[in-house]
């Protein structure tokens, strides 16, 4: 188990093959008494194991997809916390992929000003990135995670058994945060996801778990080095805002992302290696993930969506663009010059 220091104390976490050791790990962090946070997906595959190990009050059940991604959610889960009632000893626990642990995450962020939370991620992507560091955060109409806070949990425990039960499209999407972990943090990965077809899902959780505390332990709130892990993610949030939320998982559209955005840095020099774009592309196809545009999207509107992105400041937004594999660079991009991101000309003003 590892165990790292944030605002809240120490978070550990677990890379584990089940559930079966979810006790002895809450055991150790003091947890006692437990809200479950899941959705009406993940409560009938995973709920009752959970329930039969962990001392659980009450189960609040979300709908599922990231269109439920909400204030509304968000408010609702606040207001069921509450009639509980939770008192500042209560632990909520969130089962379910990043919508669950996103909305548990900051729903206990402000109940009672502030209650433990514990990930239990059961999708890739939860495990890889949305799970560790304490982001938190909902979408909102003018774009996504704008409304949040962070929240770092107590513990994460990422039991490899739950990505049983993922279809072929979620399993996609945890591979394009895998990607982006590997091209911002970990050569080594990188090179493992050009020379295999589809490494193992235990060794490719450790080494994102790693590199990810690795970063947030150095900068929790994203004030500096943390910032790379937003690779793709520019090009991405504007590609899922243009298509409504949910349309394309959050994942397949990173990728796109990170592609995109290595085009641009190879095109203005930041980049040393002009053959990246390429190579991710060819990992993208490997891994069977999106690695071009969807068809019919305005450039307009993607310029439009990726000016509201939280990253930016009056007149820039700041994007990670890669200078090698393992190494990004954040480069603050004038809001006028967005289009180059996407292929397009500027917007008439």
């Amino acid at each position: 188990m590892r165990r790292f220091a944030t605002s809240r104390g120490v978070c550990s976490v677990a890379v584990t093959p089940t559930l079966d050791d979810l006790p002895t790990c809450l055991a150790e962090r003091g947890v006692g008494e437990a809200v479950l946070v899941t959705d009406e997906v993940v409560d009938p595959l995973w709920g009752d194991r959970l329930r039969a190990r962990v001392p659980v009050r009450a189960t609040l059940r979300l709908p599922s997809g990231e269109e439920h991604k909400t204030l509304a959610t968000w408010e609702r889960v606040v207001d069921e916390l509450l009639r509980v009632p939770v008192d500042r000893a209560t632990t909520v626990v969130a089962l379910g992929g990043g919508v669950v642990g996103d909305v548990a995450g900051f729903a206990a962020a402000v109940t009672l000003r502030g209650l433990d939370v514990v990930q239990v991620p059961t999708t890739l992507l939860a495990m890889v990135d949305a799970s560790i560091g304490g982001k938190t955060a909902v979408d909102h109409p003018l774009g996504k995670n704008l409304v949040g806070a962070f929240h770092p949990p107590l513990h994460v425990h990422a039991a490899l058994e739950t990505l049983s039960t993922l279809d072929a499209v979620q399993i996609a999407a945890g591979r394009g945060e895998v990607v982006k972990t590997a091209l911002a943090l970990d050569a080594g990965l990188f090179a493992r996801l050009e020379a295999e077809a589809a490494p193992g899902h235990a060794d490719v959780v450790r080494a994102c778990v790693d590199a990810k505390i690795a970063v947030v332990t150095e900068d929790e709130r994203e004030q500096g080095r943390r910032v790379v892990l937003n690779a793709g993610h520019t090009v991405g949030h504007a590609i899922e805002r243009t298509l409504g939320y949910g349309v394309l998982p959050h994942g397949l559209a990173v990728m796109i992302g990170l592609v995109l955005e290595a085009d641009h840095a190879v095109r203005t020099g930041v980049c040393e290696d002009s053959s990246l774009p390429d190579r991710l592309r060819a990992i993208g196809r490997r891994l069977g993930l999106p690695v071009e545009l969807p068809a019919g999207l305005d450039p307009a509107d993607l310029v439009a969506a990726a000016s509201l992105d939280k990253k930016g400041r009056a007149d820039t937004i700041r994007v990670p663009l890669p200078v090698r594999v393992g190494c990004m660079v954040p480069v603050d991009l004038p809001k006028r010059d967005l289009h180059h991101l996407f292929h397009a000309r500027p917007t008439p003003t």
